[in-house]
């Protein structure tokens, strides 16, 4: 646009006309402005400057972007962005506080405790199940024992676990379909819905024998699993659309606090955890008279399991409650994305699309999540070649409970570790998966070789830093990465269902992991499960894009280019090489990015969306109603002047559709 003006000012006295703004641009379209002058390229780029070059992501000299920075200057600029932003947040806490002590207390509430509330509640019920499951042992041997010619079907009890997960992955990917087709409402609606009704199930499973009871069980879990399986891709796509806001404008928090806000929802998976443990150690203290050792009452056993579903039955009967009453803009993003591209029901061109520009991508959060829950399960493993060896009464389920609680306190310690560190652009989210995936590695593949060694007394306080700095790095690594890029590099028509389908081929691993080790003994477990940490460290290296500080509507902006086909016209920051993967720069997806083109590119671009808002704007009060459309109050007044006046000319129009057509802009 500048060089447009520039060109032709002098050679067409319209333009030349063309006034400046310097107020509050209120009554009609084509206002006058007695004391404006012309437009320059100074004017526009200053009047542009807010939303081209924002001060967090560009330099206020040159307008750089971060990325470009050398080393050593980027580090200088993403400290001094990051300790400004930390000084303004720590000054605002310290403002809510002192007009309300709790009021820091309410905000953290409701920005991860209210969005992550499902997976607090998945997080309670399916660690609750394997806590039951040794006590379940030690209460009917003859049923859970595991013996040929038992009272159970082996087959039946190993299906207790098989159900669930195959539950959970058949949940995730159909759910993630209809998050896309129908709405992010109308699956967290249903996801709260089902995990109510299979807690209901649980919490009232019986049968007319121990194997009757078991069937039941076992379908429950199937059931609960279906509604957990959909809550993975239903939170993590609204919680990232809702972090990114409303607007078809980028904002600051969305680039500097977008993954921060993804994960404090996920970590509250953790904080189910440790809930669910606390309530267990204390339920059977009370009801087996204060005695935490064997032998346990079946009355003692009863109560425990029973009540252990029956209280998230009551969180998640108000979770329902809320989704129903108080998140009526849930599919916001979603349905604005459909309406520009005038699509009902599932985009399937997006989706076709989508498998052909990302899927490098697809299969690196798929394969990754995958080898995540290879290790995510095989923890467990470290848990009881440990207790066995330090305990005194290896079979107290009071023991294995207790020590199970220091570990998901470490595990809580990675959480929050990874929400403080994802978002740090030196730092961030594919290092952080890499980083975790090495560290696994390494703390299985050292007992793996000197087993004997590490589960003996003498070499078991060694044993047990490494099966600790393994839940740490777990979740300061893949298990919170995972959960975030799944939804975060795919385009909002498709994010339900990619995030869905990555989630359901991790959770395969799970599944293949709780089959294999019914076969193997404990040291070939330790053999196989380090390799598939250095998998994922490759798959993370080759295939994953580092989205670390890019802003998600310039990712859906390029999405915009691709879906029309025009991919090569895109110029901006998301094919940025930073922003991109190795697999990705080797296809020669980096070599368009030029900052110059983009800033002509993006300015034409919020012409379009400021017309569209226009429009739509107009339509709503002609129908006399609300809709979707975004109001244009999100530009400044001197770009509504700036748009007002070059959109009025029609001489302007028709040298910037020449203009486009020579060069190809």
């Amino acid at each position: 646009m500048a060089h447009l003006l520039s060109h032709h000012r002098h050679h067409d006295p319209e333009i030349a006309q063309v006034p400046v703004p310097h107020g509050p641009a209120t009554g009609s379209e084509h206002d006058e402005y007695p004391d404006a002058g012309t437009y320059t390229a100074a004017d526009e780029a200053n009047i542009f400057a807010y939303l081209t070059h924002p001060d967090d992501s560009y330099t206020a000299d040159d307008h750089t972007y971060w990325a470009d920075l050398p080393l050593a200057a980027r580090a200088r600029f993403v400290h001094a962005v990051d300790a400004a932003e930390s000084k303004k947040e720590l000054r605002a806490v310290g403002a809510m506080a002192r007009k309300d002590p709790l009021a820091p207390v309410g905000w953290y509430f409701r920005h991860a405790v209210l969005p992550g509330a499902g997976l607090l509640l998945e997080g309670y019920v399916l660690f609750s199940i394997g806590n039951l499951e040794p006590l379940f042992k030690l209460a009917w041997p003859e049923c859970w024992g595991g013996q040929e010619g038992g009272v159970c079907s082996r087959n039946w009890i190993a299906s207790v676990t098989y159900l669930e997960v195959i539950g959970i992955m058949v949940g995730q990917q159909l759910v993630g379909i209809i998050g896309d087709w129908i709405g992010r409402r109308w699956g967290l609606i249903q996801d709260a819905s089902i995990m109510l009704l299979g807690l209901l199930m649980l919490t009232a499973s019986w049968g007319v024998n121990l194997q009757g009871w078991v069937i039941c069980y076992a379908w429950s879990l199937f059931v609960y699993g279906f509604g957990v399986g959909g809550e993975y891709p239903m939170t993590a796509t609204s919680s990232m659309e809702n972090a990114v806001g409303a607007g078809r404008l980028s904002s600051r928090d969305d680039r500097l606090h977008r993954g921060r806000k993804v994960t404090m929802a996920f970590l509250m998976q953790g904080w189910g955890q440790f809930i669910n443990q606390v309530l267990l150690i204390l339920m059977l203290l009370i009801f087996n008279h204060g005695q935490g050792d064997p032998p346990y009452g079946l009355a003692a056993v009863q109560w425990t399991f029973r009540l252990s579903f029956a209280f998230p039955a009551v969180g998640t009967l108000w979770l329902v409650y809320y989704r129903v009453y108080k998140m009526p803009y849930a599919s916001r993003q979603l349905q604005l994305a459909k309406s520009k591209n005038k699509v009902t029901g599932y985009d399937r061109h997006s989706l076709r699309m989508t498998l052909h520009h990302f899927g490098g991508r697809l299969f690196a959060s798929a394969a990754g999540w995958f080898c995540n829950d290879v290790f995510f399960y095989g923890n467990k493993l470290f848990q009881g070649q440990f207790i066995g060896v330090i305990s005194s009464n290896p079979k107290s389920v009071m023991v294995t409970w207790l020590w199970s609680l220091c570990n998901i306190l470490v595990s809580l310690a990675g959480y929050y570790t990874a929400s403080f560190l994802i978002d740090n652009r030196l730092y961030g989210r594919k290092m952080m998966q890499q980083v975790g995936f090495l560290v696994c590695f390494i703390t299985f593949v050292i007992p793996a070789f000197r087993f004997k060694y590490y589960t003996s007394p003498e070499g078991i306080h060694s044993f047990q830093a490494m099966y600790f700095l393994s839940s740490f790095f777990n979740q300061f690594g893949p298990n919170a990465v995972t959960f975030l890029v799944a939804a975060e590099i795919f385009p909002t028509p498709v994010r339900a269902s990619a995030h869905g389908f990555s989630a359901c081929i991790g959770k395969s691993g799970a599944l293949l992991a709780s089959v294999l080790y019914n076969y193997i003994d404990n040291q070939t477990k330790f053999y196989v499960v380090p390799w598939f940490g250095l998998a994922g460290m490759l798959i993370t290296f080759i295939w994953l894009p580092d989205t670390t500080g890019l802003d998600l509507k310039e990712q859906e902006r390029r999405w915009d280019y691709i879906r029309n086909g025009r991919a090569e016209e895109y110029h901006g920051v998301a094919v940025h090489p930073a922003h991109l993967s190795w697999w990705e720069r080797m296809r020669g997806v980096g070599k368009q990015y030029d900052a110059k083109l983009d800033l002509k590119a993006k300015i034409e671009d919020l012409r379009r969306d400021w017309e569209d808002a226009q429009e739509a704007r107009r339509e709503e009060k002609r129908r006399g109603e609300e809709g979707l459309a975004y109001h244009d109050d999100e530009f400044s007044d001197e770009v509504h002047g700036y748009f007002q006046r070059t959109s009025g000319s029609p001489k302007l129009k028709a040298m910037e559709k020449n203009r486009s057509r020579e060069e190809g802009v």
